[in-house]
């Protein structure tokens, strides 16, 4: 017994039939194609977990220099309010 119910001489029959209407050409090229379909695929795939990644760490710099640069703001001003009062 083979895959679901379908035996070894079933399959090579219909592998026969396969070969005889498109011919090897045509399936090698069919074979490639696939092949590199799932490579760009999986390439994607990495691609966007990677760049989901990238986003959140760039966000959080930028939270971090967001607060860097209101702190800086409120020193500033801090100082200047003293500088007023001095006078």
């Amino acid at each position: 017994m083979g895959i679901g119910g379908i035996s070894i001489w079933q399959l090579l029959i219909v592998l026969a039939i396969v070969i005889m209407i498109f011919g090897t050409k045509k399936l090698k090229t069919l074979g490639s194609d696939l092949g590199s379909a799932v490579k760009g695929f999986r390439q994607s795939v990495t691609d966007k977990t990677e760049d989901k990644g990238a986003e959140e760490t760039v966000q959080k710099s930028e939270a971090v220099e967001e607060e860097a640069a209101a702190s800086t703001a409120d020193a500033a001003t801090a100082e200047k309010t003293e500088a007023k009062e001095k006078v």
